[in-house]
């Protein structure tokens, strides 16, 4: 299947992290969805308006995708989520993987740490060559010491911003498209590019030739 496989705690994470990378060679897992997406002074999104969303995105940028319709976002919990995750690796098998930052965001530090149990090396589990965690906006906006990136990849910024125009209901000030913008900047700067995104290595395996 795909070689690369983002890891998702909720519907647009895979853009806001990884977006300049998706392509058809990529897989995401979305952990779960409900009827919780925040959305400034309106209701919250429906399940349906959500998956309509990613759907577009999705196609958009070539990858493919599937959730978890019994998990619930802010009720995840680690033991529900390590055996989804495990199945999901045995069955893509990717060569890399990308988790989210734990941060101080409640569903990504239970994503991440279900997730590196999932990725133990283990007789049962498929081994993984390349493990690397995305940064959210907030990784950077609150005690971005806690990331520690070391790998970058330059991206082409206008095709993200697109990617994330689908993600429409959930566009706002915080993470607004210049938000997006300045950061892939900064990063960029980082490698001498215009614009990247940057993610921590935690494996890096290669095989010997």
């Amino acid at each position: 299947m795909a070689s690369k496989l983002i890891i998702a705690p909720h519907i647009d994470d895979e853009v806001l992290g990884c977006g300049g990378i998706l392509d058809s060679d990529s897989h995401v897992y979305v952990c779960g969805v409900d009827e919780s997406g925040f959305r400034p002074d309106k209701d919250p999104t429906p399940n349906a308006e959500r998956l309509e969303e990613m759907n577009q995105a999705a196609a958009f940028l070539g990858y493919s995708w599937e959730y978890n319709p019994q998990s619930r976002v802010n009720r995840y919990t680690e033991q529900e989520l390590i055996d989804l995750l495990e199945d999901v690796v045995n069955r893509v098998k990717p060569d890399r993987i990308y988790l989210p930052h734990p941060g101080f965001n409640q569903d990504h530090r239970t994503v991440f740490y279900a997730s590196m149990v999932a990725l133990r090396p283990h007789d049962r589990n498929f081994f993984v060559n390349k493990v690397l965690v995305y940064e959210a906006i907030h990784d950077l906006l609150w005690d971005p010491a806690e990331l520690r990136v070391n790998h970058f990849v330059e991206i082409d910024i206008e095709r993200k911003l697109q990617a994330y125009f689908f993600h429409q209901s959930q566009v706002r000030r915080m993470r607004s498209p210049e938000v997006l913008r300045h950061m892939a900047a900064v990063r960029g700067a980082a490698i001498n590019r215009p614009y990247a995104e940057a993610f921590q290595i935690l494996r890096w395996a290669e095989a010997c030739y």
